[in-house]
């Protein structure tokens, strides 16, 4: 699932980006390093026992994804990232800011969906990904969160 999750980000942040002041290749990197930084950041917020920041990252009656921790994390490194690629500060942060939300929005509708195509995007099933002591509490709840869907 976090192969599929990252590949769907990086897809959703390269076609936000297109059109940038970063060059085509530039984009894709940062594309593909802000997509991995995402995954980091559920990963750690899940191994963290942080259930409660991904379910309201990824529930529609959560708090809003403005003030989710992870949300605001992946933002900020996003800005890092589009710098480090040569974009202005400035010019970067605008870009994360417009950015981060669609990528977060666009992974919400995966999970939130009822369609068999999308029945690898499991809350339930990160937990237990990332093996090791907890997962069985921790997937146990994000599947009931998945329930509320």
């Amino acid at each position: 699932m976090f192969d599929s999750l990252k590949r769907m980000a990086m897809q959703k942040l390269a076609e936000k980006m297109m059109g940038n002041a970063l060059s085509g290749a530039a984009t894709q990197e940062a594309a593909s390093e802000g997509a991995g930084a995402l995954i980091d950041k559920i990963k750690g917020a899940v191994a963290g026992g942080n259930i409660d920041q991904v379910k309201d990252l990824f529930s529609s009656g959560g708090e809003s994804m403005e003030s989710n921790g992870i949300f605001q994390k992946l933002q900020t490194q996003m800005s890092e990232i589009l710098q480090a690629k040569g974009m202005s500060a400035e010019d970067a942060a605008a870009e994360a800011k417009n950015t981060t939300p669609d990528i977060i929005s666009g992974l919400k509708e995966k999970f939130e969906s009822k369609e068999e195509s999308d029945s690898e995007f499991d809350l339930g099933a990160l937990a237990g990904l990332l093996g090791g002591g907890g997962g069985n509490a921790a997937g146990n709840i994000l599947g009931k969160v998945k329930d509320l869907f």
